[in-house]
């Protein structure tokens, strides 16, 4: 699946191409399953591109699991028919694609193609905030209050789970009925929107930090409770200049990804809930995270 303009999920075409070869340090996958991520949309309604068209067409999707049937030069640790999961180079929305070797992670044998698929970017941008709110696992976490603003989404899933494991208070907010879901991963469980500020406040007089996951013009609020823009970090809300806040965007942690799955794998965590499309259904797919359509992390079935 590519496009080779910018614009709506019309621009996105099935094509057959030849099967990417791998250079130094990658492997090619045969890809199960790819995962939906905003990024995706985004860079295809050209918004932060210059021009009307790509360079070259585009293969969208950052993550996915499949398994490696070829090995560039310089890969060790993985060989033909390894099943792994991770980040892709150079598409993931495809029935072969490339990826670099150091950026996958076995997959278990517990955890479904679907999980698999879906879980690199959310597992990585969790953890990775979590660290930068200095809320790591090298950190001293005990007695910490956080507000996950968006609890019940992919992420929020995610941080919530590891925040709590590591001995953080946790206030989740998220729609009134996700709440319950909010509280079966260990959180207290809010409902976001106006007067949200004060309905954290009857919970808690003290937030040390605020991960703002859902870009649902809540920033003012959670600088407020945490007493300092500093303590706030967001991932989706594009007045995060103005209120003073650090948008955050880029890569993970260290072992984050495979300690995440095998923890899944162990049934001690619980993986975002999946929505299967298969690939000819790329745009609707795209369209339905882009307008929250439907709940859960969306995933192409190849």
């Amino acid at each position: 699946m590519q496009y080779a303009r910018y614009g709506g999920p019309e621009v996105l075409e099935i094509v057959e191409r030849e099967d990417p070869q791998p250079g130094p340090g990658q492997v090619r996958l045969a890809v199960r399953v790819a995962s939906i991520n905003p990024i995706d949309w985004k860079l295809r309604g050209g918004g932060m591109a210059p021009s009307d068209a790509p360079e070259k067409p585009v293969v969208p999707g950052v993550d996915l699991a499949g398994t490696v049937e070829a090995v560039g030069e310089g890969v060790t640790g993985l060989g033909v028919g390894d099943e792994v999961l991770g980040n892709a180079s150079g598409g993931a929305y495809a029935e072969k694609a490339l990826a670099d070797a150091k950026g996958l992670v076995a997959k278990p044998a517990g955890v479904s193609w679907e999980i698999a698929g879906s879980v690199a970017v959310v597992v990585n941008t969790a953890y990775r905030v979590l660290a930068q709110l200095g809320l790591g696992a090298d950190d001293d976490t005990a007695g910490k209050v956080l507000v996950i603003n968006g609890a019940s989404g992919g992420v929020g899933v995610v941080a919530t789970q590891v925040a709590v494991d590591r001995g953080i208070t946790v206030i989740g907010t998220a729609s009134e009925r996700h709440q319950g879901d909010v509280k079966a991963l260990g959180a207290t469980p809010v409902v976001y929107g106006d007067g949200l500020a004060d309905r954290i406040r009857a919970i808690t007089d003290h937030v040390d930090a605020a991960f703002d996951t859902a870009g649902k013009g809540s920033l003012g609020d959670l600088v407020a409770l945490t007493g300092s823009a500093d303590r706030v970090i967001t991932i989706a809300d594009p007045q995060a200049e103005e209120y003073g806040v650090q948008f955050s965007s880029g890569g993970g942690i260290d072992g984050a990804l495979a300690e995440f799955v095998g923890q899944v794998a162990a049934g001690r965590y619980s993986a975002p809930e999946t929505v299967v499309y298969s690939l000819d259904e790329a745009g609707k797919a795209q369209e339905d995270n882009r307008t929250g359509a439907v709940s859960g992390k969306l995933v192409l079935r190849m």
